[in-house]
């Protein structure tokens, strides 16, 4: 698939530094952390509200070890092969769910909607060690009727027994880091794996009973060609997962020093980059995927779709969701928590967040509380990631900065990558790949502090 003149020119102008946008605002613009006691009280007001929607919690737990790194890698994770760590850790993270529900001070159960292990690698943990985890999260707790639980996972480490447990203890979405199938490539990321495995894996999962699977692929590592892409697709659709998520690669040695096992020059760059993109939706589409919100793919037997056509799609930082829940409570080291109107995340460092935890502390490193302004232009960011459009006729939904939009939107408008009215924005089929570049256009902290600042990866 080649890009037309104008399609490269649009490449090679909008392929600018800007957030990913799991959150509005983005973490490096965060300001004000609320104090344990605002933090609690926020989490426990939420609660209440979605008590009266009849709906619960979402709980992220963050299990930060891997046995190996993937050097493309820029979550926080902790490289051992030492697996004596992970029962202190799992009891850490219990503490810390404990610190919750007395600071809460509820009379009844906490009732979860959704709970999501992260990583590191999850299944780094042993499945008895998986187990007290989820059994303890469970105390003092209810699953809603419709709560769903789901795991992150390395092929290459996720045995049968891990997969039986997990489904007993109620877990039924499973995603597992592909990346991709190429050998060259994966040498150069340090993530070798093959088809084989991750088809034993896969269908171990659905004899377990898990009943949704997503692959993560990611477009855009050193080495990857259009060749080796179709190869990787092609490999894919023959496993057939319920959900994938095709992401671009983030390069960003300054913040994660392990990228600097390859350079730049290894990198396809610019429209080549984008063509690699193109050419696995295409491939996907024409195997029955639907491509739902940005990087990501569904069946339309999935919820992630059905929640798509529906207009109930949410994002946040674990990535697209079928739906809101809030308040979002993150577990664990550098976990991030998300009561709507506040953020907190938890201390980046295991020994740290440990020792928090041993004086009975919150182990929160920073935070940020929204002013309305945040909170307004959040919405309209989230619309745009989620529904392609956004409106702020309403007062409620309008703050001062909204009058500039149309002024550092009018290029775009003129590219046709959206359509603008005097209070509305929509994006055009042109304008999703620069979705990113757009949403900059509504983030009033990145308009107001130095974007030349090297904390983002490039949009396109």
């Amino acid at each position: 698939m080649i890009a037309t003149t104008n399609e490269t020119e649009l490449l090679k102008k909008y392929d600018v530094p800007g957030p990913r946008y799991t959150s509005y605002p983005t973490v490096p613009y965060w300001e004000t952390a609320p104090t344990a006691d605002e933090w609690f009280a926020g989490v426990a007001r939420r609660l209440d509200e979605a008590e009266r929607a009849d709906e619960g919690a979402s709980l992220y737990i963050h299990i930060p070890f891997c046995r190996s790194l993937c050097t493309y890698c820029g979550c926080n994770s902790r490289i051992t092969c030492n697996t004596s760590v992970g029962l202190p850790y799992v009891r850490n993270v219990l503490s810390e769910w404990a610190l919750y529900r007395k600071r809460l001070e509820r009379t009844r159960p906490l009732p979860i909607s959704e709970l999501h292990l992260g990583g590191g690698t999850p299944t780094f943990l042993a499945p008895a060690e998986l187990a007290e985890l989820t059994s303890g999260i469970l105390v003092g707790a209810d699953r809603t009727p419709d709560a769903e639980f789901s795991i992150e996972s390395d092929p290459r480490v996720t045995t049968r027994e891990h997969l039986v447990t997990l489904a007993r203890l109620g877990f039924t979405r499973l995603s597992l880091g592909i990346q991709d199938f190429d050998s060259r490539v994966q040498q150069a990321v340090n993530r070798v794996q093959t088809e084989a495995q991750v088809r034993a894996v896969t269908e171990e999962a659905r004899t377990a009973g898990f009943t949704s699977i997503n692959y993560d692929l990611i477009y855009g590592l050193p080495f990857q060609t259009r060749t080796s892409v179709e190869q990787t697709v092609e490999s894919v659709r023959r496993l057939r997962p319920d959900r994938i998520a095709f992401y671009a690669y983030a390069h960003v040695p300054w913040f994660k020093p392990g990228q600097r096992h390859f350079t730049e020059a290894d990198l396809p760059g610019g429209d080549e980059k984008r063509a690699l993109y193109e050419l696995g939706r295409m491939m996907l589409e024409a195997a029955g995927y639907e491509e739902i919100g940005m990087d990501h793919f569904a069946l339309k037997t999935d919820s992630l779709w059905q929640s798509a056509r529906d207009g109930k799609l949410h994002r946040n930082f674990m990535g697209y969701t079928p739906r809101h829940t809030s308040p979002l409570i993150g577990l664990g080291v550098s976990s991030i928590s998300d009561s709507w109107d506040m953020f907190a995340q938890n201390e980046k460092v295991v020994e740290e967040y440990a020792a928090r935890i041993e004086r009975g502390e919150l182990p929160t490193l920073r935070g940020h509380v929204l002013d309305r302004e945040d909170l307004v232009l959040r919405r309209h960011i989230l619309n745009l990631m989620t529904r392609f459009t956004t409106d702020w006729s309403a007062p409620e939904l309008s703050v001062p900065y909204l009058d500039t939009v149309h002024e550092r939107l009018t290029e775009m408008n003129s590219d046709g990558l959206v359509r603008l009215n005097e209070q509305a924005c929509s994006i055009t089929e042109a304008g999703r790949p620069f979705l990113r570049n757009i949403c900059m256009a509504f983030d009033a902290r990145l308009a107001r502090k130095d974007a030349g600042l090297k904390l983002f990866s490039r949009t396109i």
